[in-house]
């Protein structure tokens, strides 16, 4: 019995890999915006988006959907300057005030 509990709690924790992972904080995805912004660092910029991804999807699971569409807006911008090389600097800065507001 103790072998199939932890069984499945293993299987439930390699399921779900956000339980596994540390959920980066509104104020943490805000300063590193404005770093990205900023230096125009690409590497900065990259980590952010996933860690974008991790917050947006805890958000989702609460039902919080505005703050879910804000931080895809801020994500769907960063994505635009690191792939496309298109650096608008005021298009990611357009989507902070919505990330305060709305998480």
């Amino acid at each position: 019995m103790k072998c199939l509990t932890f069984l499945f709690l293993e299987f439930l924790m390699l399921s779900n890999f956000v339980i596994a992972e540390t959920i980066p904080t509104k104020s943490k995805i805000l300063k590193e915006a404005s770093n990205c912004i900023q230096d125009s660092q690409a590497q900065v910029c990259k980590e952010l988006i996933s860690e974008i991804e991790k917050l947006q999807l805890l958000v989702f699971d609460q039902n919080r959907f505005k703050c879910q569409s804000s931080l895809l807006g801020m994500q769907s911008a960063i994505i635009e300057a690191y792939f496309l090389k298109n650096f608008s600097n005021e298009r990611i800065a357009f989507t902070i005030p919505y990330v305060i507001k709305n998480c």
